[in-house]
């Protein structure tokens, strides 16, 4: 047999395993659809985005539990649960950023120091694992996402207009795969288990973008909402992500003191089919350091009509530390 014979049945060799492994990524995303992991029946089970369009502002919220996280925990970002794990990304700063006077080298500030952190937890919320995850600027992980089988993690430069890795852990064997970079600041993705596409959301959530599994960018969108800035977000079937955040507002002088801000949260449902919020929400309660609740990490799961949040507003330093906040209602799921 020639060596160029050789050679041309190896590199179809492999490139049967590179598309057997990009296959069993999608279906093992497409097999899930809640944040469990629990009870997947396919992209089917809708009842949290039934039970999320009977959510509006006079919900009745209870906070009915607090866990208290006994590590280092920093800048929390997102969170996401497996059957025996609590992710937590979070940011460690080193060097803050600096705006610039006027923007360098299509910069607005400079690009800070730090570490970006995956915390692996036991359901008691005992730290199991820190992966630490970023290369270079890159250190800023975001909202995090996990699709049944893996975690899904983009770690950005901690300025906009800038680049940023998505990564994959495994749940299971939390091994870490480097997906693929992008050309932005992406602060924030979920799996959309009907196409096996990813979809991350910009800096400030301005802008929305669509991948397949090997980095190519196959759609981008403005985000027609300006009411908050999503900041951790969770896919819901069928082909939706249910995303939180905030906004600063300025406050008067009267209400805070010439610096003060008010914390406006919320919570956002939207259809990745036609772009469209579906339906968006305030969320007004408070953690122990004073935070929204929507501020940074936060997943929903529903039981019929029974709604569980869970959040992690406060950074590691503030207040009490991290806790996990759980909040529940109960609404009149939509027909």
């Amino acid at each position: 047999m020639s060596t160029t014979h050789t050679r041309g049945i190896l590199t179809a060799a492999a490139a049967i395993v590179l598309a057997a492994s990009a296959i069993s990524i999608t279906a093992a995303a497409q097999a899930a659809d809640n944040p469990t992991g629990a009870g997947n029946h396919g992209d089917r089970n809708t009842a949290l985005a039934d039970a999320f369009n009977g959510v509006d502002r006079n919900t009745n919220w209870q906070q009915t539990s607090k866990l208290k996280l006994n590590f280092p925990t920093y800048h929390t970002e997102g969170i996401a649960y497996s059957q025996d794990h609590i992710f937590l990304s979070a940011v460690q700063i080193i060097e803050p950023t600096v705006k610039f006077p006027t923007p360098q080298n299509g910069f607005d500030r400079t690009p800070g120091k730090g570490v970006g952190h995956l915390f692996v937890m036991d359901k008691a919320g005992a730290l199991q694992k820190d992966i630490v995850l970023g290369e270079g600027d890159m250190y800023h992980p975001g909202g995090i996402d996990f699709d049944g089988t893996n975690v899904w993690i983009p770690v950005a430069q901690y300025r906009p207009d800038s680049s940023a890795i998505i990564y994959r852990v495994d749940a299971a064997t939390l091994d870490v795969h480097k997906q693929f970079e992008v050309k932005d600041h992406f602060g924030g993705i979920v799996m959309d288990k009907q196409t096996g596409h990813l979809v991350g959301n910009t800096w400030g959530s301005r802008r929305f973008a669509e991948w397949d599994l090997q980095g190519k960018q196959l759609s981008t969108w403005q985000n027609p909402n300006y009411f908050i800035d999503y900041q951790d977000c969770q896919y819901v079937p069928n082909s939706r992500m249910l995303c939180s955040g905030i906004t600063n507002l300025p406050q008067t002088p009267a209400a805070g003191g010439t610096g003060a801000i008010y914390e406006l949260g919320g919570m956002a449902m939207i259809d990745l089919k036609s772009h469209s919020v579906i339906r968006d929400v305030p969320f007004q309660q408070w953690s122990t350091a004073g935070h929204v609740a929507t501020r940074n990490p936060f997943k929903m799961t529903a039981d019929g009509g029974h709604l569980t949040m869970k959040v992690a507003p406060d950074n590691g330093e503030e207040g009490n530390g991290t806790e996990i906040l759980t909040y529940e209602a109960t609404v009149t799921p939509a027909k």
